[in-house]
């Protein structure tokens, strides 16, 4: 790594003083209130000049267009959808039958118009969820979140008469977990008093709560530990197969399988790092850690199935359905009825095939008419019933197709294909590598011009996020497209450690004390960028949120001199304190703990907060946040833009009012949120 001038200069704090900021964390407070409308309003001035109107409302046609594909779930006959649009910001949660889905203009009948229900309950409803009682699926409890927020309310919601069902299940506001275990009896887990949440603030207790009778009165059926992620209670309705299961998630990446039956529970005998899901007569295991047992030791990342009823009296007849090898891994996969869809990931690029069991042996084919490039995601249409799938393929360049298939039968068929958004003439996606400060090879895409030239002058955006297990795949963007790509810009996205990319090994290797390398593999892409002459740290920004928040964050602390615009969104940025945040305490497995001596001795290097000094020039900086944002605490945005501002910094901070950890509730909002980024990154880079 390139030795910047950040390392010469004096810390602005230091973890053991007193936070002058701590009043931010104060998420509606009067005074923190008051900061956010005055930072919004300076952004507000420097960004929306010149082009910005056009961009925004470029955006919001974009967002608004109706030829955009109808997402679809299928639930009993029906096939639901939640549409915004210009006339619906909030949404319109409808249905359709599938001959009716096929048509160009399908008709859909409106089951809860949100707009309406908001104007007439004066909320601002926000759609979270439907959980559906099966299998019949004439009621579901419907989940509604204020201004879009993690936490919602549940109401339980008769489909027939599309109506509210008076004096049905309901839920006050909270991270509630709600499932049918029959017609008059929920699973339930939420906030029943004091004790019953855990640190993370998701339930700890799962109890079985009959209609007619008060919350309070429920039996409990589990009880986690107060340092629990969260515990979940559900049933298993696929008919012949109903089972009562409960999961305690110990911490982000341990976990519990519990199997409710005749009054007790029984451990499913697991790895805890294993996670486990139940597909009618079969129980899947995918491993995060290499698992011996039996004479045999499976490897980490592979996917295993066994009978369910076999492995609980202890049978450990196991079936490999997908093994890694070192650049190959698993990105999802998808039971159907009698088959199961592997979604896999080579070099980055997806492959798709189907496992299907003969005379009680499985073997695998490629799925017919998936493409030689993009993206795939494959999902089940209605696993208890039928081998139907939907495939989905998208890429950097490429409009969105949705493809209808049967499991075994042949190429699926196109049902809908998004039209281009923006003018992707001339341009194509490369794929890269390039050497980490440690030799491991890290890849990238690029898309640009072709035949660019080499000379440093083009504004390039690098992506990153590397953390999670969460793998960074080419996705078709008209936002990206029209904000960016058109107007001459290069997009790059980088495939850090941290991520799923190659499974969980590669997820591993920056964990913890070890969190460094996702940051040196982002430094060796920019780097990389600016050797081979697509760009100058100049003109080179970078954007991330979240977790790539915390990349952004620590890019500007670490490698000031290598860029030269930051947008940082919904970001963890003050590290002694994220864990004590919201749902900061459930990352403890990814970060560490800092009350921990030792764990904070390394957390410390990472924690943008606690690392900017002064004397130093920074990259311009955009904050972006959300006050509905309940995951990621607003307060790091806050804190970080008020620290960097009181010390003369170059930094915007635009918080929305709505829109939970998404960052905006309505398109509306989307659209002007990425009209600020978008004019801040033109600002700076051109």
């Amino acid at each position: 790594m390139k030795t910047s001038d950040a390392a010469a200069g004096d810390e602005i704090k230091s973890p053991t003083t007193e936070d002058p900021y701590l009043w931010l964390e104060e998420v509606a407070g009067a005074k923190p209130l008051e900061w956010v409308r005055t930072r919004n309003a300076e952004s507000a001035s420097a960004l929306q000049t010149g082009q910005f109107p056009k961009l925004e409302q470029r955006f919001l046609d974009i967002l608004d267009t109706d030829a955009r594909i109808p997402a679809i779930e299928k639930r009993g006959p029906w096939y639901y959808n939640l549409w915004k649009d210009e006339k619906n910001p909030r949404g319109l949660w409808r249905r359709t039958s599938l001959d009716e889905y096929r048509k160009a203009r399908p008709a859909w009948e409106t089951v809860i118009d949100l707009d309406a229900l908001g104007a007439a309950e004066s909320e601002n409803w926000v759609w979270e969820a439907a959980e559906f009682l099966e299998p019949e699926c004439t009621r579901c409890l419907v989940s509604l979140s204020r201004g879009g927020g993690d936490a919602s309310v549940v109401r339980e919601f008769d489909l027939e008469r599309k109506a509210f069902v008076a004096d049905g299940f309901s839920l006050p506001e909270n991270k509630s977990s709600a499932r049918w275990l029959d017609a008059d009896t929920l699973y339930v887990g939420t906030d029943f008093g004091p004790g019953t949440l855990t640190a993370s603030g998701y339930p700890r207790v799962a109890k079985a709560w009959k209609r007619g009778t008060p919350l309070e009165a429920s039996q409990t059926i589990f009880e986690g530990n107060h340092d629990d992620v969260l515990v979940v209670a559900w049933r298993e309705h696929a008919r012949g197969f109903e089972r009562d299961l409960v999961w305690r998630l110990s911490t982000f990446y341990t976990n519990e399988l519990f199997l409710r039956r005749d009054g007790r529970l029984i451990r499913i005998d697991k790895p805890d790092s294993a996670v486990a899901s139940v597909h009618r007569d079969l129980l899947l295991l995918v491993l995060r850690d290499d698992w011996s047992i039996a004479g045999k030791t499976y490897p980490a990342g592979a996917l295993l199935c066994a009978d369910f009823e076999k492995f609980v009296a202890g049978i450990r007849d196991l079936a490999i359905l997908f093994e890694p090898a070192d650049r190959t891994s698993l990105a999802e996969f998808s039971p159907t009825l009698n088959h199961i869809l592997l979604n896999e990931l080579d070099n980055v690029r997806s492959r798709v095939y189907v496992a299907a069991r003969r005379d009680g042996q499985w073997t695998r084919t490629a799925l017919p008419g998936t493409p030689e490039f993009g993206t795939v995601v494959v999902n089940a249409v209605d696993a208890d019933t039928s081998d139907g799938y939907f495939m989905t393929v998208t890429g950097f360049l490429t409009p969105t197709c949705l493809f209808l298939g049967t499991a075994g039968a042949g190429a699926p068929e196109k049902l809908k294909q998004l039209p281009d958004l923006f003018d992707a003439s001339g341009l194509e996606v490369t794929q890269h590598e390039t050497a980490s400060k440690d030799g491991t090879r890290v890849p990238y895409f690029q898309v640009a011009r072709a035949n660019i030239a080499h000379d440093g002058k083009r504004p390039t955006l690098l992506y990153g996020y590397g953390g999670f297990e969460i793998a960074k795949l080419p996705e078709y963007s008209g936002i990206i497209g029209a904000g960016w790509l058109e107007q001459g810009g290069v997009y790059v996205v980088a495939n850090i450690r941290g991520g799923g990319e190659f499974g969980p090994q590669w997820h591993q290797a920056a964990l913890k004390s070890k969190r460094g390398r996702a940051y040196e593999d982002f430094i060796a892409v920019a780097e990389d960028l600016v050797r081979r002459g697509i760009t100058a740290p100049e003109h080179l920004g970078i954007k991330g949120g979240s977790n790539g928040g915390l990349l952004m964050g620590n890019m500007l602390t670490m490698r000031p001199d290598l860029f030269g615009a930051i947008v940082c969104q919904v970001p963890v940025l003050d590290m002694r304190r994220y864990h004590l945040l919201l749902a900061g305490a459930s990352w403890i497995d990814e970060f560490g703990n800092p009350d921990v001596p030792g764990d904070w001795a390394y957390i410390r290097t990472y924690s943008p907060y606690h690392n900017l000094k002064s004397g130093i020039r920074y990259p311009p900086t955009l904050f972006t946040t959300s006050t509905r944002d309940d995951r990621v605490h607003p307060g790091h945005a806050r804190k970080m833009a008020a620290l960097m501002r009181d010390t003369g910094h170059d930094v915007l901070y635009y918080e929305n009012i709505e829109g939970g950890h998404g960052g905006a509730a309505t398109n509306a909002q989307s659209a002007h949120m990425n009209a600020l980024v978008y004019a801040f990154l033109w600002q700076r880079l051109r």
